[in-house]
């Protein structure tokens, strides 16, 4: 997990680093190719949705609907490059290498799940009980875990009207 840190910060101060070569790219190479098609700025760009668009001496619309749609238009660009680059250039081979280490380190066993374990718990028990001779194969007079406790002794099987007691408790039977 540490690795994977490392590995975050690493990005994430390269890719500041590169956010700022991107903005340069953008700016200085792709505007002025959009801008052959129109104004050399992509900041520019705008449009007047409703009515005539009037401005006052500032720069703030006056009257009519104005969509400025040349800065969302620069940003997307700018974060389309930036998402290729990185991907490209940082992700793609990272993975590439990763799979390569994977391949040379053999196939890794995988862990059994609780399901499993428990299953195989549950199977030898029962192929301990089916392989004794009876509740008592330990010798110590106790009933094996899953094991019916119907043998002699027990207040199931002898037609009493109360069940089996737990250590120390006192039993009906007679």
């Amino acid at each position: 997990m540490r690795g994977n840190v490392v590995e975050l910060a690493v990005a994430v101060v390269v890719g500041a680093a590169f956010s700022k070569i991107v903005d340069a790219v953008v700016k200085g190479f792709i505007n002025p190719l959009v801008g052959a098609i129109g104004t050399k700025d992509l900041d520019r760009y705008h449009s007047c949705l409703k009515g005539p668009c009037t401005f006052t001496a500032d720069g703030e619309v006056k009257q009519g609907v104005f969509m400025n749609w040349g800065p969302v238009l620069s940003a997307t660009l700018t974060f389309l490059i930036t998402a290729a680059v990185v991907y490209f250039l940082m992700i793609l081979p990272m993975n590439k290498f990763k799979e390569r280490q994977q391949a040379k380190a053999g196939p890794v066993e995988v862990p059994k799940t609780e399901v499993e374990l428990l299953t195989e718990i549950r199977d030898t028990l029962l192929a301990q009980r089916s392989a004794g001779s009876g509740p008592d194969e330990r010798g110590d007079g106790s009933v094996p875990v899953g094991a019916d406790a119907s043998g002699p002794g027990s207040a199931s099987g002898s037609g009493g009207s109360v069940g089996p007691q737990r250590d120390g408790g006192v039993s009906t039977q007679k």
